[in-house]
């Protein structure tokens, strides 16, 4: 109530919405009944997190009618991690089914400290590069983003895992 009334927008997580480190697979109605919940408490978007990095587009494609029909397609958003390669895939899914909000991580950092093995989030530059060459206007500038996340590899004096960021450094 406090942020509404100074006009600041909040953005609800619900997490392993696709698939659980401790009891598996998660049925959409469990996360839809947690959607409900945060929509009574006044959320004013939902971000649904493959926090794992499981899930599959046939999933997304599944759950996010069901959430739409309760929040408004234009309530939601999507966050993948691409522990299994498929959260580009499963961005398509999330585009196909009227999604326009992503999380992503620049470089592909992140990760989740509760799952063991799980990958970084979606990385920016790859996003920005699919949804740049489907003609997708974001506003967003890739080389800027690709700069940053060379600076963010240098402090954490590792390699990211984005693919569009290696191409880009190995071409130089």
């Amino acid at each position: 109530a406090l942020a509404r009334e100074q006009g600041v927008r909040v953005r609800g997580y619900i997490s392993t919405a696709f698939g659980c480190p401790y009891e598996g697979a998660v049925a959409p109605a469990q996360v839809v009944t947690v959607a409900e919940r945060l929509l009574e408490l006044g959320m004013d978007e939902l971000s649904i997190g493959d926090t794992i990095g499981v899930a599959t587009p046939n999933q997304v494609t599944e759950l996010v009618p069901l959430l739409a029909e309760k929040a408004g397609i234009e309530r939601l958003a999507l966050h993948f991690h691409d522990t299994r390669g498929t959260a580009l895939a499963n961005v398509l899914a999330g585009l196909a089914a009227g999604v326009t909000s992503f999380d992503s991580a620049a470089g592909g950092a992140g990760g989740c400290p509760f799952a063991p093995g799980a990958a970084g989030n979606l990385a920016t530059e790859d996003l920005l590069y699919m949804l740049h060459g489907m003609g997708i206007t974001t506003g967003i500038d890739l080389a800027a983003v690709v700069q940053a996340s060379q600076f963010l590899a240098t402090l954490l004096s590792r390699p990211l895992t984005s693919k569009y960021l290696q191409a880009a450094t190995s071409a130089k």
